[in-house]
């Protein structure tokens, strides 16, 4: 079974032909990588090739079948996940001509070693067909006892480990990330040049790995992909839901009890309403599951191969190491790659690094010292540097290039990653800890009553049987066994809401969980930003135009006025657009995206915003003089329109400069180039790059001399530019309390150029050392991070804004440094080396289109239309949940307290029982039934964000709470007593006195449930509220004039005087509740205006 989606990957590349997101049928067999046959097309099985493939000799392009890529350059895409089945299922048949009887390899041969590089070629003295020698675990196992192996599987199901295998573990996983972190093969072959990579493989630079030794390197590294745990079967899901909740479990305790003493109804009542708890929950965890396939349901991913010198595209899972793949524009890297040709290649290394700008690539082998250190003090820069590898799951936005695989699966950088995920435990949110706390509350509660009843009966001498009886019987009626169902419906409706928001939320507790987050931690590139060069600036002499309006994004240089006219496009704005797109090598795929190097395609995606056409149709090349980093140009000469020969030259301005005579105001006016011009034109270009941008400048002239006397036309100034709404979403967390902070990988001058833009207060970094810990800086870098211990970090973590040139280990070690500080931290991401701290977060947000397969197994969240502005309603309905489930609970555990408390009275007083076992049974009916579901449902208040989150340690039942339960419980008891001993002063207790007793409970409870809404919320601004009162107010009348219900329920009909008193006094508990409120709202507001104050201050 794979992962829906997941088990092969799909990457919608708009630069590609369609040859990378083919549609080839289905293919039967372990993920894909062997061994079944296509449906649809004329392709053939070879065995020996290890996966599906087209006749030998020819790449059959096939029909396309387009992913949903959008204009970001495809990010819609996943890396290679497949679920494990089980331990017992190994891979499926591999024929062989050596093993015409083995139809299945064994799943022992197969296994990947538990660290990732065991396997490695420079592990093994006899690469790449030597086994890797005894297996301490096996030998370990033959000398187990029987009855060691009994108590070992013991203490598995019961979830408990002794010390010395803790240790073990804790050691043994230091080693491995140590390990991992040191010695990938990317490190290794960046070192080696190809001759010696393709020795050290045994491969062929020519024709690929030869047939024979494919067998024999699949069952040693096993298939391209990562593996996750196995899905729990459904039952275990549904049966998690029970142990794994302390408040279910003493409900199914109190229904045995029940039943026990007899009371079947009681307990068959409980059991109910556990099932339905579960079942809701289990519903509507299964259908964000579903919402989640269907997200990861992508087209797979099919790479360029040459096998026994026969090019061929099977799916990227069926590589080994050895293997030779070729790429271009649009392709996805499918595993790790040392070059051994790159033409012109340049390919984003976001997902990985988090550096917007594409990385040049050569086939030059990496000197000593450059590239190491991979996921320490170098950070991503460290991977930036291995300029001769390419890394899987990374894009090729330029140039063409072949390569030898040289790392697979988890021995990939991303799979180093990955296995750093799946190293972070599981968390749970702060509505469960509150629940299960509240669990052991309502435990010790039953118990101290059970005492209670059981000293009055010794102190009376009463049977003490009878007593324990009473007291276990009451014990029961205080657990509000509807609460589960409240909060779980409460909890399902947020979920519901936030998927209209398009927002799946993998489970339950995390959309309350939300609420209560005080740090948000963002990467910038793909979240923050658009992960887009886009042109935002075009500069002629004097004049500097911003596009920001026209395409909806944040500009660095601050708001505009409203009244801002219509973009006044001059002659050589017009120009300085003609030249780059005609200086241009990018090019519209067959989906009609622009695609190419990134600057290139956002000086084409540029045109359409000033209403210009691209000029190349009309244009003939002649020549070109290619990009280097020497020139740091570019031109291009030919004709337009017919015209003379001209040349168009783009790059950096300095550069440019050097090369211009004249600058264009006219295409008659083309003034001489002076000093002063030049320094007017660069003091603008250099204040537009300290702003982040990057600037392209443009000129063109006649083909003659020595190329010195050409016209500067203008430049463009472009970014990775802010998501539309996330400046407003930043400044509105920001005003509730909440800090964002940016960690990217990204260099500092552009994280710090974004960081202004969404409003966050920054300042640069002031270097390493001493002086900076002690400085007052809002930046620090990853190298920086590495220098200060835990304890120096959670005390520096408050004042600093955007961490740069980061690693998936340093957003750990943020994140941590944060939840020590006692904040609830959320992580939001898209990419493999946001997932381990997506995972370690309190909770973990992922993009759902630009997002990774891997980033979304980690999140708890994920944002369908990669909305980063989603996160704001988010919050906000998570602080509403929370504070709609203390008015619930306020209701449910008023009226059991003020049930309890009038039986306790009048079993130690001996007085007639006020209410008989139907009457009882009505009241926890209406305590657990709807007024309080219709109290989870109040409206969002919009003054809720004003609130500050509540903190880690502040649990559901706060001591206001607690302050209202007794209040609105003193308010039912008290009118009940009054009640009551009015009634029986006579001396007797008829059927009229417990009806008068009945009915002003049910009144006085209905009064509390009203009170109990939301303090700001007004007695018809929730309907549901108000329709269940009125409905719960019309049964309780029926109960008393119904002759039929009469009989039942023992009861008889009131007069207009008795039912009006009644009325009066309900009247009266509404008006003390209000003056409660009124003062709950008179603290509330203080308590917010000084919140307010302090983030100030």
């Amino acid at each position: 079974m794979s992962l829906p989606g997941a088990s092969a990957s799909s990457y919608g590349l708009p630069g590609r032909a369609s040859s990378n997101t083919v549609s080839r049928g289905t293919a039967g067999g372990y993920g894909n990588i062997g061994l079944g046959q296509s449906q649809s097309y004329n392709s053939e099985y070879d065995p020996t090739l290890g996966g599906l493939v087209d006749e030998p000799g020819r790449i059959n392009e096939g029909p396309s079948t387009t992913s949903s890529a959008n204009n970001n350059g495809g990010y819609a895409y996943s890396t290679t996940l497949r679920r494990q089945v089980s331990v017992t299922e190994g891979f499926p048949s591999f024929h062989h001509h050596q093993h015409h009887h083995s139809p299945r390899i064994p799943t022992s041969s197969l296994r990947r070693d538990s660290s990732p590089h065991n396997a490695s070629p420079y592990r093994s003295s006899h690469f790449p067909l030597t086994s890797g020698g005894l297996n301490y675990q096996d030998a370990v196992e033959e000398q187990e006892s029987y009855l060691d192996k009994i108590v070992g599987m013991g203490r598995r199901i019961m979830g408990k480990k002794d010390y010395e295998e803790l240790r073990m573990e804790e050691e043994h996983r230091k080693e491995e990330n140590e390990r991992r972190q040191r010695e990938t093969p990317s490190s290794i072959f960046a070192h080696k040049s190809v001759d010696e990579t393709i020795q050290m493989l045994s491969t062929n630079a020519s024709s690929g790995l030869p047939t024979s030794s494919l067998s024999a390197l699949l069952a040693r590294y096993g298939p391209n992909e990562f593996e996750l745990p196995p899905a729990d079967p459904l039952f275990l899901k549904f049966a998690k839901q029970v142990y794994e909740n302390p408040l279910i479990l003493l409900l199914l305790g109190s229904s045995v009890v029940s039943a026990l003493m007899g009371n079947y109804d009681d307990a068959a009542c409980v059991v109910v309403a556990v099932g339905i708890v579960l079942t809701v929950g289990f519903v509507q965890e299964q259908r964000s599951e579903k919402s989640l396939e269907a997200l990861n349901k992508l087209v797979p991913h099919y790479c360029h191969l040459i096998r026994n010198g026969h090019p061929l595209t099977p799916l990227a899972n069926a590589l080994l190491p050895g293997d030779l793949v070729t790429f271009s524009v649009g392709d996805r890297i499918p595993a790790d790659i040392r070059l051994i040709t790159a033409v012109s290649l340049e390919i984003d290394e976001s997902a990985l690094t988090g550096e917007t700008r594409p990385a040049r690539k050569n086939t030059n082998m990496c000197e000593r010292g450059e590239g190491e250190d991979t996921h320490g003090e170098g950070g991503g820069k460290a991977l930036g540097e291995r300029h001769c590898m390419a890394f899987m799951g990374t894009l090729v936005r330029s140039g063409h290039g072949s390569g030898v695989v040289v790392g697979t699966g988890k021995d990939t950088e991303f799979g180093v990653i990955f296995s750093m995920m799946q190293d972070v435990e599981e968390k749970r949110t702060p509505l469960q800890l509150d629940m299960d706390d509240l669990a052991k509350r309502l435990s010790l509660f039953s118990f101290g009553v059970i005492g209670v009843i059981f000293l009055i009966g010794v102190l009376q001498k009463r049977d003490w049987l009878e007593m324990f009886t009473i007291g276990v019987s009451l014990a029961v009626a205080a657990i509000p066994e509807g609460l589960p169902i409240v909060t779980t419906v409460t909890l399902a409706l947020g979920v519901l809401r936030m998927s209209k928001r398009k927002a799946i939320v993998k489970k339950l507790p995390s959309v309350e969980a939300l609420g209560s987050v005080s740090v948000i931690c963002s990467d910038k590139t793909g979240t923050l930003t658009q992960n887009e060069m886009t042109v935002t600036h075009m500069y002629a002499v004097d004049d500097l135009v911003d596009l920001s309006p026209l395409l909806n994004v944040t500009s660095p240089f601050g708001p505009k006025r409203p009244d801002q006219p219509e973009l006044a496009q001059s002659q050589a704005l017009k120009k300085t657009a003609l030249v780059g797109s005609i200086c241009n090598n990018a090019f519209k795929n067959e989906q009609g995206v622009n695609v190419g190097q990134a600057t290139e395609v956002a000086l084409l995606n540029v045109l359409p915003i000033i209403s210009a056409d691209d000029q190349r149709k009309n244009f003939t090349r002649k020549d070109e003089i290619p990009f280097s980093s020497d020139t740091k140009t570019m031109s291009v000469t030919g004709s337009l329109k017919g015209g003379s020969d001209m040349v168009y030259l783009k790059g950096a301005v300095e550069q440019v400069l050097a090369k211009c005579r004249y600058f264009y105001v006219t295409d008659s006016s083309t003034p001489s180039l002076d000093q002063a011009t030049q320094k007017t034109i660069l003091d603008r270009a250099n204040e537009i790059s300290s702003r982040g941008l990057r600037v392209i400048a443009m000129a063109y002239g006649f083909p003659k001399g020595d190329g010195n006397d050409l016209i500067f036309v203008g430049f463009q100034a472009m970014m990775d530019p802010p998501r539309k709404g996330v400046s407003h979403a930043v400044s509105a967390l920001h005003s509730a309390g909440v800090q964002v902070v940016m960690i990217t990988g990204d260099a500092e001058p552009t994280a710090l150029a974004i960081a202004k833009q969404l409003g966050l207060k920054v300042n640069p970094s002031s270097g390493a050392g001493a002086d900076h810990i002690a400085g007052a800086s809002s930046c620090m870098l990853g190298t920086q991070v590495d220098q200060l211990s835990e304890r120096e970090l959670i005390e520096r973590v408050p004042s600093i804004s955007v961490y740069a040139r980061t690693t998936p280990r340093h957003k750990m070690a943020i994140v941590k440094a944060w939840q020590m500080r006692g904040a609830v931290v959320a992580m939001t991401g898209d990419g493999v080396n946001d997932s381990p701290a997506l995972k370690m977060a309190d909770i973990g947000i992922s993009m759902g289109k630009s997002g990774t397969d891997v980033a979304k197994e980690a999140a708890d969240v994920i944002l369908v239309d990669d909305d980063f502005s989603s996160i704001l309603p988010a919050v906000e309905e998570g602080k509403s949940i929370f504070y709609n489930i203390q008015n619930f609970l306020s209701f449910q555990l008023s009226t059991a307290v003020a049930a309890l408390t009038l039986i306790t009275l009048s079993t130690f007083f001996k007085l007639a029982n006020p209410l008989n076992a139907m009457q009882i049974l009505f009241i926890n009916i209406l305590m657990d039934g709807p007024p309080a579901q219709a109290l989870g449902v109040d409206p969002v208040d919009k003054e809720i964000m004003k609130r500050s989150p509540r903190k880690k340690g502040d649990h559901v039942l706060s001591r206001r709470l607690i302050y209202r339960v007794a209040f609105s419980a003193t308010m039912i008891v008290l009118g009940t007593l009054y009640i009551y001993l009015r009634e029986i002063s006579d001396g007797s207790m008829s059927r009229r006195d417990q009806t008068m007793t009945f009915t002003g409970f049910v009144f006085l409870d209905l009064i509390s449930a009203i009170q109990n809404r939301g303090l700001t919320c007004t007695i018809f601004k929730n309907k549901m509220l108000f329709l269940t009162i009125s409905i719960s107010f019309f049964v309780q009348l029926l109960l008393i004039y119904l002759p039929i219900l009469q009989h039942i329920f023992q009861t008889e009909s009131l007069s207009l005087r008795d039912l009006f008193m009644l009325l009066g006094l309900s009247g009266t508990s509404f008006g003390l509740h209000e003056l409660r409120r009124w003062y709950e709202r008179k603290f509330s507001e203080q308590e917010i205006l000084s919140e307010g104050v302090g983030r100030l201050v």
